[in-house]
């Protein structure tokens, strides 16, 4: 068995607050600042002659221009890295809840209430009336049928890939 799916569960909590910061930060997108992108188009002086030349306001309209430019740009491009890694991340967390819910019998809820609700193992007993051998039990049977679901997501990936 695989620990795939081990690591998932270990990583929910965690994957829910990086998702709920991709949201905020998301919601609360300023960009970069225009400090940020002036320092970026900064180049080395030149030692030694300059030219001088009557198209000096030519160059500072063309300065500002790009600089424009490159700011939108980098938000623009900022922006659609958090929206990907948030969509990304959502669709894991989205599979993984999906899965949990697909399980048979008692098995859906008591994993619901393990990994999503974070209740510990006395819980689960006190709740289910179960033995800590049973919560055991159950949540390797759990854990093998969400190895199959997994394994059968990464399946109808690559048949599509192939196809």
């Amino acid at each position: 068995m695989s620990g795939r799916v081990e690591k998932l569960l270990k990583a929910y909590p965690e994957m829910i607050q990086k998702r709920d910061c991709l949201a905020y930060q998301l919601a609360h997108f300023k960009g970069v600042s225009a400090e940020d992108v002036i320092a970026s188009m900064m180049t080395p002086k030149v030692d030694g002659e300059r030219v001088k030349s009557s198209n000096l306001s030519d160059k500072t309209a063309q300065i500002a221009l790009e600089y424009r430019e490159k700011q939108a740009r980098m938000n623009q491009e900022w922006c659609e890295w958090l929206e990907r890694q948030w969509q990304l991340l959502n669709d894991e967390i989205l599979f993984l809840e999906s899965a949990i819910s697909s399980l048979p019998d008692r098995l859906a809820p008591f994993m619901r209430d393990l990994v999503i609700e974070h209740l510990t193992w006395d819980a689960l007993e006190s709740k289910y009336h179960i033995s800590r051998f049973t919560v055991s039990a159950y949540r390797k049977k759990a854990i093998r049928e969400l190895e199959a679901r997994y394994d059968e997501r990464e399946k109808e990936m690559i048949a599509y890939m192939l196809g």
